[in-house]
């Protein structure tokens, strides 16, 4: 039988378990965050068995104190007020290092404030645990992990306790939440600055797939291209061979009809589902090789090199451009027709996602319009990538549930 040691606990003294136990409790909050918190409550994507639920609850109740309603009404925030004076913690409005190292009390200033949780916390669990336990005793949670390490490796307990507390924060509210809206890749030009910060998510579970999860948050994976990993998905592919989990949703209801060459209602829906997709595909098919063309023709070097320098500006989403972005283009588009005459049809078909008041007929004229007025332009690229469009629907009638 293990003895109890007041410096070593009932362990010893064994870095490697000390690390194996921190490891496996912060990787169990990540897990708890990610398909609890996050996929599950905040976005709807992901059913869990109600026993799971629980004993999620629990585990972020003991191991960050949060209450489950702040953290996702401050969730929701920040993806319907994404990088204005409104979001709760944006490093484009209050500077990387302000949230990469303080991103925990940006946290807390948006979770104390009641309208806040009243628009955006709504359909948390409100049981009587939830109620007069988790929400209300958020202290005695923490404190008894703090008893738990305390037994299992005596004072050292105390250091490994002070390490958890520090470790979720930083990696969730900073690095996510900094990292993931300054540094990376984008493989989609959502409306913020969202990237990936690493396509093998393993320290978050996934969360490090940020612009993957921007542009669709309604999607329970957040790995799109083959080469990136998930481990999140993987822990719910798991648990929906146990029946104990059900996703919702995994990315936009499309599908391709070979040789389909109409422009129909279903086309236009499959279209909006897959907006992101598309528009990144603007720019790498249409956009960027024409760049190129033009770059290469220009006899001039300080014409080739404003090229070169705008090229990342021209397929990027115009809401994250700032002013020096905004002047390469200008720069460029008056140097080509041509590129002038493509960034246009981008705009255009950027607004056309926006448009919502008008009928469905209405909005399907103005896409075949944008396709039309494309395909006369007379670009190679251009046609192929409309005579691609074509070929989209969507897999069932019901479609207009689906934007």
């Amino acid at each position: 039988m293990l003895g109890f040691d007041w410096w070593f606990g009932v362990m010893g003294f064994s870095l490697v378990w000390m690390l194996l136990y921190f490891f496996l409790t912060t990787h169990f909050t990540f897990i708890s965050i990610t398909l609890y918190l996050h996929r599950s409550l905040a976005h709807r994507a992901l059913d869990l068995h109600p026993v799971l639920c629980h004993f999620f609850r629990f585990i972020l109740w003991m191991s960050t104190g949060m209450v489950t309603q702040e953290w996702v009404a401050v969730h929701r925030k920040h993806h319907a007020k994404t990088e204005t004076e409104e979001d709760p913690h944006s490093p484009v409005i209050h500077g990387l290092s302000s949230i990469l190292f303080n991103g925990v009390e940006y946290y807390r200033r948006a979770a104390i404030d009641e309208q806040t949780i009243a628009t955006y916390g709504i359909g948390c669990p409100n049981d009587w645990v939830e109620r007069n336990v988790y929400a209300k005793l958020t202290i005695l949670g923490v404190a008894l992990l703090a008893v738990i390490d305390l037994v299992l490796f005596g004072v050292v307990g105390i250091v490994i306790w002070a390490l958890q507390m520090m470790w979720t924060p930083f990696w969730a509210a900073g690095v996510v939440n900094g990292i993931g809206h300054a540094l990376g890749y984008r493989n989609f030009e959502c409306a913020d600055n969202a990237k990936n910060i690493f396509p093998v998510g393993l320290l978050a579970c996934g969360e490090e797939l940020h612009n993957n999860h921007h542009t669709y948050p309604n999607s329970a994976r957040f790995s799109v291209k083959h080469w990136e990993f998930d481990l999140g998905w993987q822990y719910i592919r798991l648990l929906a061979m146990l029946k104990l989990a059900k996703p919702l949703h995994t990315g936009p209801v499309v599908e391709r009809v070979n040789n389909k060459a109409a422009i129909d209602v279903n086309t236009w829906w499959a279209a909006v589902n897959d907006r992101f997709r598309i528009m990144a595909e603007f720019a790498e098919r249409v956009m960027k090789p024409n760049v190129r063309a033009e770059q290469k023709r220009a006899n001039c070097h300080q014409i080739k090199a404003t090229f070169r320098r705008a090229n990342r500006a021209l397929c990027a989403h115009e809401v994250i451009l700032n002013d020096h972005d905004r002047t390469k283009i200008v720069k460029v588009t008056q140097a080509s027709p041509l590129i002038q005459r493509l960034y246009l049809l981008k705009l255009r078909l950027n607004e056309l996602w926006r448009k919502r008041n008008g009928s469905t007929e209405e909005l399907l004229q103005e896409f075949k319009e944008w396709c039309t007025d494309a395909e006369t332009s007379n670009v190679r690229e251009l046609n192929d990538f409309v005579a691609d469009l074509k070929t989209l629907t969507v897999p069932q009638p019901s479609y207009s549930h689906s934007v």
